[in-house]
């Protein structure tokens, strides 16, 4: 079978695109709104063609990284992978269960995700490999931070030319962990969500694969990779609970569907999982529905430090609260100095450098914690999506530098006596006052 683009794909495809609300197939193409509805595109597969494949054995068999699941994700045939993303460390967290009034508490650290240390590593690899085969010598994106480092890094890795548009607010780190790529970079006077409808009116135009608009389908289909790895990493099991920071709203959808492919391919035993969104108070549409019981997101006008956060019309802001609501979870939201101090509270206790999102994350999860919505005993994950060394200006003014002292055996205990008398209070501390 042809699809309109010339695309071979088999007469009985693997994967295809479907219509989230009618139906409908698309085959396999660039696109993401089906035409008679206007609603999204989703990748739909033949699990009775894959269930032989996908099994146990078979993935832990396969590589350290997130192609250990390639059978259930949308790539061309023969694809070969060119950077080892993700298989991120699934880390037990006793010190921050502490303060936060938990026993079981797990970490999913994508903030050492490769090759861009953050989870969009994982949507870009799957979102590349069908731009090759959709013959884009092109790819771009609209970004609010991490999808730019990953695209800018992941084109030039494989021989693509590529155009990112940005929020001119970015984080520097963030704009130079994109132009050290060789990217083009284009700042936008405006918004992401002003940024994202400009490049939709570019992906019209241009025979351009943006990874998050005509790509979109199988760009997301990459944070599935996550749940799949927090369940293997967990013995094969699911966690009672799971957070997770909430932006356009479609990483949460993804781990949800990755749980319920496990299931339906009898790797896990059943359960139900519930899931909890975060977002931060300066950019909170899907927390703001969710609490006032609303089917519907409400754009807002972003204001928030969490700029990898900061999209005030989610894309999957629907689904994201069908996912929070239909699994018995909840959405909260935490303010700028909330955040900072929650990035403050991973690294003091779990030795783990989050950038703002993750301060987002750790943060709500205590206000879950406080409010009961999760047990202390339950075994609940929290996901950590990005690395703090992109937005170390989050911190800025948090510590002093103190003066030099000179390399001598007497100051240094001049300084310890002093030391000592000044009682010691962390961050870890201050935040539970």
């Amino acid at each position: 079978m042809s699809t309109s683009t010339g695309v071979t794909t088999g007469v009985i495809p693997k994967y295809e695109l479907r219509c989230r609300e009618c139906g409908k197939s698309w085959g396999n193409q660039p696109r993401s709104i089906c035409d008679d509805c206007f609603s999204p595109l989703e990748i739909t597969y033949d699990y009775d063609a894959i269930r032989a494949s996908f099994t146990r054995e078979r993935i832990v068999q396969g590589p350290p990284s997130m192609w250990r699941y390639a059978d259930l994700l949308p790539l061309p045939e023969n694809f070969r992978p060119t950077v080892p993303a993700g298989f991120t460390p699934l880390l037990k967290a006793p010190r921050l269960a502490q303060r936060l009034g938990a026993k079981n508490l797990y970490i999913k650290n994508d903030a050492v995700c490769l090759p861009t240390l953050s989870f969009k590593d994982r949507v870009v690899a799957v979102a590349l490999a069908q731009a090759r085969n959709f013959g884009f010598d092109t790819v771009a994106c609209s970004s609010t931070g991490n999808l730019a480092n990953s695209v800018a890094a992941q084109a030039a890795r494989n021989g693509f030319h590529a155009w990112i548009f940005i929020p001119a607010d970015l984080e520097p780190a963030k704009i130079i962990g994109t132009q050290v790529f060789g990217a083009k970079l284009v700042r936008i006077a405006g918004s992401y969500d002003q940024v994202n409808r400009l490049c939709s009116q570019i992906a019209d135009e241009r025979h351009w694969g943006f990874v998050n608009v005509n790509l979109r389908p199988y760009y997301a289909e990459g944070s599935k990779t996550v749940g799949f790895e927090i369940a293997e990493q967990l013995g094969w099991r699911l966690p009672d609970n799971i957070v997770v920071p909430m932006a356009g709203g479609s990483l949460i959808t993804k781990i949800k569907k990755a749980f319920d492919e496990l299931i339906q391919l009898g790797l896990v035993e059943p359960k139900p999982v519930k899931f909890f969104g975060a977002q931060a108070t300066g950019c909170s549409p899907i927390s703001t529905a969710v609490k006032t019981g609303n089917a519907e997101i409400e754009p807002q006008k972003p204001a928030t430090l969490a700029r990898s956060l900061a999209i005030g019309n989610p894309a999957d802001g629907h689904y994201a609260i069908k996912t929070i609501t239909k699994t018995g979870g909840w959405a909260e939201d935490v303010s700028d100095p909330e955040l900072v101090a929650s990035i403050q509270l991973l690294a003091e206790t779990e030795g783990i450098f989050t950038e703002t999102a993750g301060g987002v994350t750790v943060g709500c999860a205590r206000k879950l914690y406080r409010q009961d919505r999760i047990a202390s005993d339950d075994t609940t994950v929290l996901c950590i999506t990005g690395n703090g060394l992109k937005t170390t200006d989050a911190l800025a003014g948090k510590y002093e530098m103190e003066a030099p002292i000179p390399p001598k055996i007497a100051e240094f205990d001049k300084y310890l006596d002093k030391a000592l008398d000044v009682p010691q209070i962390s961050v870890a501390e201050t935040v539970e006052a």
